[in-house]
């Protein structure tokens, strides 16, 4: 690989990070600095898309209209629990919880372990691991990151991205309709959704080569 691929691949997975950052800012509550972070992230992430949804959150966004769409008899169920059906809570938390701690991963946002938001902040923290790993030359790690982020995507977001992005686009909210079309297209279509315990499980398995 010639500096300059290593470079443009480097550039192209960090900015994908901040892609999926991006998107998780938009499904947290808004806070003190959310819409300047947004404002920086869109500007920077070169998606048409995200930059529309950007400019309508600073219309839209506020903590009122996030908790009367996320919260309680809200019309667009945030945690992944609320889709699967045959799940014991406690546990399930549980496990994706050793997952993250695994990778390290200290969630920025103060949502439960399976909110949306800070499962799509984990695959942007992957990325951004496995960016590191490649300056670093470690291709190793980078696989590892990679596999994580790639498991995850299937065996948890799949499970919630198209229902909740329905949900989203039938709220009439233009920001938040915009960030669930961005995430469905990043996750795909569901598949191997049902094993939902086995990123974490491999996550605790790999842990002791996954903290550069």
């Amino acid at each position: 690989m010639t500096s300059t691929s290593f470079d443009t691949d480097l550039q192209d997975l960090l900015r994908e990070a901040a892609r999926w950052r991006l998107i998780g800012l938009f499904l947290e509550c808004p806070g003190e600095g959310w819409q300047d972070e947004i404002d920086c992230l869109a500007a920077e992430v070169g998606d048409g898309s995200l930059l529309e949804a950007a400019e309508l959150a600073r219309q839209e966004a506020s903590p009122a209209l996030y908790h009367t769409t996320f919260g309680p008899g809200g019309p667009a169920p945030p945690r992944e629990v609320s889709y699967r059906r045959t799940v014991h809570p406690g546990r399930f938390l549980a496990e994706i919880g050793d997952g993250y701690r695994a990778f390290v991963y200290t969630p920025s946002s103060p949502e439960a372990l399976d909110h949306v938001a800070t499962e799509v902040g984990f695959v942007a923290y992957l990325c951004l691991k496995e960016a590191y790993a490649i300056a670093r030359s470690d291709a190793d790690q980078a696989g590892l990151c990679r596999s994580a982020a790639r498991r995850f995507l299937e065996e948890h977001l799949a499970v919630m991205a198209q229902p909740l992005a329905a949900h989203l686009k039938m709220s009439g909210i233009g920001y938040l309709a915009l960030a669930g079309d961005a995430l469905v297209d990043r996750v795909g279509p569901p598949g191997g959704a049902n094993s939902g315990t086995a990123a974490s499980e491999n996550a605790r398995e790999t842990a002791h080569t996954a903290n550069p």
